[in-house]
């Protein structure tokens, strides 16, 4: 594709929040080569987000021919993005996953998840901390969005 998806004001703009980017963050992209409508363009506009600050990296897999770094990662759906933090040669998972193209409203998600990797603090308060410690049993949280 030869036109890009960030415009320059759209690019300009994520580069300003981007400033504010404080430790590195590895975007992992899981495309698969059949029956994807939206990998391409999910991994052209990771590619240019990635792109606007040397803090960020992008790394890709295919769900299928790296099927042990998938289930690694708990993706089983694509396009799908992982966001995580990068420190020396380790990746620390958050468990922040992105399913489909974080396009429209999702798009400000990403960049926001994106930033709170770097900062490697969620900005939660103490009680919700002291909360979140307390359970015990694994918890699966989606949050399900539908084109309009």
């Amino acid at each position: 594709m030869d036109s890009k998806l960030l415009n320059d004001d759209i690019a300009t703009q994520v580069r300003q929040v981007f400033s504010q980017l404080v430790e590195p963050v590895e975007v992992l992209f899981f495309g698969a080569e059949n029956d994807c409508e939206y990998c391409a363009d999910t991994f052209q506009l990771v590619s240019e987000i990635t792109d606007l600050d040397e803090k960020l990296t992008l790394s890709t897999y295919d769900v299928e021919a790296d099927r042990e770094v998938a289930q690694r990662y708990r993706v089983d759906k694509t396009p799908g993005l992982v966001i995580a933090g990068r420190d020396g040669d380790r990746l620390i998972d958050y468990g922040i996953r992105i399913a489909g193209i974080p396009a429209g409203h999702e798009f400000s998600s990403l960049i926001h998840d994106i930033l709170l990797v770097s900062s490697r603090d969620s900005g939660l308060n103490d009680r919700t901390r002291l909360f979140l410690k307390g359970i015990s049993e694994p918890v699966l949280l989606q949050v399900f969005v539908t084109p309009t």
